[in-house]
């Protein structure tokens, strides 16, 4: 069965003694109100002994009654905007293979980064018995749904107790924020207020841990006091943070998903190359490797992506045969299906969840190295000067290769490499609030943007090389690749352009 995701806006209310339901036909917007609806639901929740749902805010139950009787898991909405996400699935549903319990595999995949393969287990029982009354405009839309809802919980942690309490939930539908904030005011001076947890859940079980939070790293010292480690943590858990928040939009092949989670991981991995003596050198050894294998991984899926693109990009205007079109996007298409599937098989593995509690630990609790007690200006300035010394002595190496040789254009690819170091280096100079290496910054980008776009267009002419030099390949076909690989040769020789006149100024 396949899940549904809704974007849930609504207010919680405490009662206060003798609290009633005022007349929402007072309200501009509302014409009629109909109900209450009475329903009882039974709602069982899970998480880890950890609670690392919680601790995230995410909430993961199986309700029986009501009209959405179901699996439903809930998340903070993906922007600063208000609500929650909701995402929905029927009772019976495949379980997920790590859980105990019947847990449907639908939403577990969608948490699995904060799981991480630990087992599920039921953390608390809340029996609601619920009086739904709707708000509908003049055509009879349903705007926003009042719920008076009188609520028995059990906690199954150790040391839990029950509780009862009644509050109401005045959730959106299809009405707008105007709407909700003049219905909060009127219910506020019926005796609703604040509610004191954010969630029935949150009620029932108490205090939890708090999930990871980057920007509560690197605080302890103002900027100009800030030392070497704490700045590395601060950008490890930064990157960290990233790629955890990718993580559940890959598993659903979400636009630049994949791109975004490899830029995480070679941010992550590129704080440890550019300071690789502020951590211990055990950590930063097996930590890197990690970052590499999964950076790696990522990249073929994103590179199948940037395959696609161009290909879709330099068929525009042709008229192109259909045997073309088949192998440039039929052929493509396929090629990039077949990298996700190795992408997601690895988000399932245990690797990857080790991998993620190595970067856990790594930042709640670091190994400091030799480096780890410099000051981070300090230990800045000499990451930028050894990171611009690799550019140029990588640049210095081109210069020894025949041009438009095999070497000579992988050499332009690690300085490509190296550029984007550099660039990531002086990224940190952000947290330091210092403006510093911007100049560098500026020009170590640009030079790898236009070698980037060589990369790119010298792969392409490969590829199509391969597609000409194939069986079969008709005359017609060919003189359309020879076309196409002619686009890209021009594309090469501006890219190429673009990096002498970058390289000039760096």
């Amino acid at each position: 069965m396949t899940a549904h995701e809704a974007l849930e806006i609504e207010l919680k209310y405490d009662l206060n003694a003798g609290a009633s339901v005022p007349d929402l036909t007072v309200l501009e917007a509302v014409h009629s109100v109909t109900g209450p609806v009475v329903e009882h639901l039974d709602a069982t929740y899970y998480d880890t002994d950890a609670l690392d749902l919680a601790g995230n805010k995410i909430t993961l139950r199986r309700r029986e009654g009501g009209h959405d009787e179901g699996w439903h898991l809930k998340r903070p909405a993906t922007s600063a905007g208000p609500g929650r996400r909701e995402m929905q699935v029927g009772l019976e549903t495949a379980a997920d293979p790590f859980s105990e319990v019947l847990v449907p595999t639908e939403l577990t995949d969608h948490v699995q980064v904060h799981v991480r393969g630990r087992r599920l287990s039921p953390i608390a029982t809340i029996s609601t018995v619920r009086r739904i009354t709707e708000l509908h405009d003049a055509a009879g839309e349903v705007l926003a749904v009042l719920c008076e809802d009188s609520v028995a919980t059990q906690s199954l942690l150790p040391g839990g107790h029950a509780q009862t309490w009644n509050e109401w939930e005045l959730e959106l539908v299809a009405g707008d924020e105007k709407l909700l904030k003049a219905a909060d005011k009127v219910l506020r001076s019926s005796g609703a207020r604040t509610a004191s947890s954010a969630s029935k859940l949150a009620r029932a079980i108490g205090p939890t841990p708090t999930g990871s939070d980057s920007t509560k790293q690197g605080k302890k010292s103002s900027a100009k006091k800030l030392s070497a480690l704490e700045l590395v943590i601060s950008e490890l858990a930064e990157h960290r943070d990233h790629l955890i928040a990718q993580d559940p939009l890959v598993r659903v092949d979400a636009p630049d998903s994949v791109h975004q989670m490899r830029v995480a991981t070679r941010r992550a991995r590129s704080v440890l190359r550019s300071f690789p003596e502020v951590l211990h050198g055990d950590v930063i050894g097996h930590l890197e490797g990690e970052l590499k294998h999964l950076a790696s991984i990522l990249g073929d899926a994103r590179d199948a992506e940037v395959q696609l693109e161009r290909n879709r990009h330099l068929l525009e205007g042709e008229s192109a045969p259909a045997t073309i079109v088949a192998a440039l996007i039929d052929d493509q298409i396929r090629t990039c299906g077949s990298t996700v599937e190795v992408v997601l098989e690895y988000l399932r593995s245990t690797r990857y969840y080790e991998l993620l509690n190595e970067l856990d630990s790594t930042v709640a609790e670091p190994q400091p190295g030799p480096d780890a007690d410099l000051t981070a200006a300090k230990a800045l300035d000499e990451a930028v000067a050894r990171s611009a010394k690799r550019v140029r002595k990588a640049q210095r190496k081109l210069q020894g290769l025949a041009v438009e040789s095999a070497e000579w254009i992988e050499q332009l690819h690690t300085i490509r490499k190296r550029a984007k170091q550099l660039r990531y280096t002086t990224d940190s100079a952000d947290r330091l609030g210092t403006k510093k290496y911007s100049k560098i910054a500026k020009q170590a980008k640009q030079e790898q943007a236009a070698l980037g776009d060589f990369h790119d267009a010298e792969v392409s002419r490969e590829h199509l090389a391969q597609l000409a030099g194939g069986s079969g390949i008709s005359v017609a076909d060919a003189f359309v690749y020879g076309r196409l690989d002619a686009r890209e040769q021009a594309a090469a020789e501006t890219a190429m352009r673009e990096y002498l006149k970058a390289k000039s100024r760096l």
